[in-house]
């Protein structure tokens, strides 16, 4: 059975998250996530989840100066970094979320950035082991972030086997490894005893699932025959109002 997970930084972005949370569980999505949630009360988005029986499966470290893109993986900005991720730990165990998403940064090509996300990988997988949670990281596509540290779920493989600890998983998403070379089935079963989550979106505008390049309805439950089994997070930019848009669920579903 195919689950979706509403990503609230895009969905119903226009509603304060507690409201959205409700909107989420309503429209029939199994669970949710978000962004960067620091600027609402935790106590009313817990409240919400409780209301609605959605768990929260991540929230993202913020992202530091325009254009960076994430702290993580910045030489000399460890001390911001770490900052950055307890506070998403601390805010993310009141909500009780599942995983801190850990974003690096603009840092791709900087001497020392790999040891630097790295080392406060090291850091955040402590927080995640002490608070029973997980870490993702995620790599972006290169035409839409071209500086970020990683781009292929190849590279994000090799960082987190590097690290070998089991708290960190990858962030898979369809969108950006589509653009990053495709052959997803394979690519998600290569590496499926690294993958903690799976986001989707249509290729190329980012926009609701049911369109473009990408054939959700027979890729998911392909990724799932390749050994995915949670939900399946849709973080796509509504080309509408996010309600008059979600007819690509039944569409998947078939």
């Amino acid at each position: 059975m195919i689950e979706f997970s509403a990503n609230l930084g895009f969905l119903w972005s226009e509603l304060a998250l507690p409201d959205a949370i409700r909107r989420a569980g309503a429209a029939g999505f199994a669970a949710v996530e978000c962004h960067w949630p620091y600027e609402t009360d935790a106590g009313a988005v817990a409240d919400a989840l409780a209301e609605t029986g959605l768990p929260m499966l991540s929230l993202n470290t913020r992202r530091g100066r325009p254009g960076e893109n994430g702290l993580a993986a910045l030489p000399g900005r460890e001390g911001e970094a770490r900052e950055a991720i307890a506070q998403a730990f601390a805010y993310g165990a009141r909500i009780g979320a599942r995983f801190v998403h850990v974003m690096a940064g603009a840092a791709r090509g900087q001497a020392g950035a790999e040891a630097t996300f790295l080392a406060n990988l090291a850091y955040a997988a402590d927080l995640a082991r002490d608070n029973g949670m997980g870490v993702l990281v995620e790599p972006l596509n290169r035409r839409d972030a071209p500086g970020y540290l990683h781009a292929t779920v190849e590279e994000a493989a090799a960082l987190v086997r590097r690290l070998a600890r089991p708290e960190v998983r990858i962030l898979f998403d369809c969108y950006h490894q589509q653009i990053m070379g495709g052959d997803l089935v394979a690519r998600l079963a290569a590496h499926k005893d690294l993958v903690g989550h799976v986001q989707f979106a249509a290729v190329p505008s980012r926009a609701e699932p049911d369109q473009g390049e990408v054939n959700y309805r027979w890729l998911l439950p392909a990724l799932q025959d390749a050994g995915y089994k949670g939900p399946f997070g849709a973080e796509y930019r509504p080309g509408r109002a996010t309600d008059e848009g979600l007819g690509w669920m039944e569409k998947i579903k078939g």
